[in-house]
């Protein structure tokens, strides 16, 4: 049977909240061995609840913990370091002389005083990839400044496209710069890896909240750089599509999104309204999106004689990407979700598996997150 991809691969975790722990997650479940060091009163996530979580330790004793927790640490093993025990630090650079990569999200320069940063581990394991995950990176006139993921959404610009334009700005309702930074975390440490395959050397990496908040503004960025004009929030509106959007049902409301002339068209013969594709304010998407107040107004008052149900069952019928707006406990049932099975129970854990599948590699997903130090100081121990 093939192996996990990163089988292997040798990860100490120094980090805490989300996105530290999700490039460890991510690796873990890719096949990596994840040693997380935590203070002695663990990762401050434990606690953040409820939902609390109860299970029995090694000792017999139970441990409650958040679910919060859960969701960003499955698949690692977990001890505790006083970084004021120079025992407990030897043990540390002892452990990170033997691995592959550290990931560490502490304020610039807050590892130098105990020996654990970049430049001391590397004289030590030239090898060694290290990433730091910061508000603001390693330079410029922030960088010394924390940052979080709700403060970096406001300064990065997706608040001020998120919401009703009549509303104040919103933020995503995950932590996703957190995320995305995580995510991003796992393909500069591959590449890294990939690299160090070349020249045998390891090296920094240094992942910022608000650059990779800024990055991923995408179109939007772009369509400012290019054309000169500031955006704003649409609502559910697209500023590059029309129709692109939530339109009303007789019972709730559906998205309706078409990518296309074609499926615009198809759109019209469902809603009965043919030839409105055909007009030249309509009949291509640029038109479309310079009509979009007087088009809008024609396809809601089409939609609303239709139920949810019905229109997005003829839509789906007639090619038109269309679907509901569910809640959370809807989309985890949705029967796509479920035969993808993304829901999994490490150790009768519930939570969501990596979205990844390859063709012959497995994913690791057989364990939940660690009970507080009841790892080892050492990899092969699991």
């Amino acid at each position: 049977m093939a192996e996990a991809p990163l089988k292997g691969l040798r990860v100490v975790e120094l980090a805490r909240i989300l996105a530290g722990p999700w490039i460890g997650q991510t690796l873990a479940d890719l096949g990596a061995e994840v040693v997380k060091v935590e203070a002695p009163e663990g990762d401050d996530t434990r606690r953040w609840g409820p939902p609390f979580i109860e299970r029995p330790r090694a000792d017999g004793s139970m441990e409650t913990v958040a679910a919060y927790f859960h969701a960003a640490n499955r698949g690692k093993t977990s001890v505790t370091c006083d970084f004021n025990a120079s025992a407990d630090l030897d043990r540390l650079r002892g452990l990170i002389d033997q691995a592959d990569v550290v990931v560490e999200n502490f304020k610039l320069g807050g590892l130098r005083k105990f020996g654990l940063d970049y430049d001391t581990l590397a004289a030590r394991n030239p090898r060694l990839v290290y990433a730091s995950i910061t508000g603001f990176g390693q330079d410029g006139p922030r960088a010394a400044q924390p940052g979080y993921d709700f403060l970096i959404q406001g300064m990065s610009g997706i608040m001020d496209l998120t919401g009703d334009p009549g509303g104040e700005p919103q933020k995503v309702g995950v932590a996703w710069i957190d995320i995305f930074t995580g995510l991003y975390g796992v393909i500069a440490v591959q590449a890294a890896l990939a690299e160090r395959e070349r020249s045998g050397q390891g090296q920094h990496l240094d992942l910022s909240l608000l650059d990779c908040g800024v990055a991923v503004l995408a179109n939007q960025a772009t369509n400012y750089l290019l054309g000169g004009v500031v955006p704003h929030r649409l609502g559910n509106a697209h500023p590059n599509i029309v129709p692109y959007q939530l339109f009303p049902a007789s019972d709730g409301h559906l998205i309706v999104a078409c990518g296309n002339d074609r499926q615009f068209a198809a759109l019209c013969r469902v809603l009965e309204l043919p030839a409105l594709a055909a007009e030249p304010d309509f009949a291509s998407n640029p038109a479309r999106v310079a009509h979009r107040d007087r088009l809008v107004p024609l396809l809601a008052a089409a939609t609303r004689r239709f139920t949810r149900a019905t229109l997005i069952a003829a839509l789906e019928g007639a090619g038109v990407p269309a679907g509901p707006v569910n809640d959370v406990a809807e989309a985890l049932v949705d029967r796509q979700v479920t035969a993808r099975g993304l829901r999994i129970a490490p150790e009768g854990i519930p939570g969501l598996r990596s979205p990844m599948r390859f063709s012959r590699s497995p994913l690791v997903a057989d364990r939940a997150a660690p009970a507080l130090g009841e790892g080892e100081w050492r990899f092969g121990a699991g």
